[in-house]
């Protein structure tokens, strides 16, 4: 059984291990890694200007992280004042212990359903990587908005409608996991 919730001071270890973890598995795939963020994005847990869910299993403990933010957070660099004038949760810093159950996916798919409940229009996301742009896009059915050079990198900005997700209930029971 998962749950998402907010993060407390209590979740910086588990949340830096996490990272750690994800971190070795992107090396050892020749994606790039994280590690030396570990500690950093664990310190935000519990920190109100940072809010972080964490997704946690009964048995395992936090096995995923995320940040959200509303339209605030919306870089102006990266989208147009329409856009950023539409009501957004834009998602920051996801993480998932590796594993083979698609934890990302039901982050993803508990944020936009969190966004639909809110009467939010968007559920919007970056990410500096395009392997994992493309799995966003084949995997988890979202748009791809536009690609932004940042500081001699490129920056995938993709988006979905908020949507009410039926199955969520049956997926945070780990069921069709």
């Amino acid at each position: 059984m998962y749950q998402m919730r907010l993060a407390t001071s209590a979740d910086a270890d588990p949340i830096a291990e996490m990272v750690r973890a994800r971190s070795a598995w992107l090396s050892a795939r020749g994606l790039g890694e994280c590690a030396d963020m570990a500690e950093e994005y664990g310190s935000q847990a519990g920190n109100p200007d940072f809010p972080v869910w964490v997704l946690e299993h009964e048995a395992e403990g936090v096995v995923g992280c995320t940040s959200h933010f509303g339209n605030e957070a919306l870089p102006e660099w990266a989208f147009t004042s329409e856009e950023r004038a539409e009501s957004t949760l834009f998602l920051a810093t996801t993480f998932t212990v590796p594993n083979p159950h698609r934890l990302g996916r039901l982050i993803a798919w508990w944020a936009l359903n969190r966004a639909a409940e809110q009467g939010l229009a968007w559920v919007r996301r970056g990410t500096g990587q395009e392997q994992l742009s493309r799995y966003y896009q084949e995997g988890q059915g979202w748009e791809l908005l536009r690609v932004v050079d940042r500081r001699e990198a490129k920056v995938f900005f993709l988006q979905r409608e908020a949507q009410t997700v039926p199955e969520l209930a049956d997926l945070m029971a780990g069921r069709g996991l």
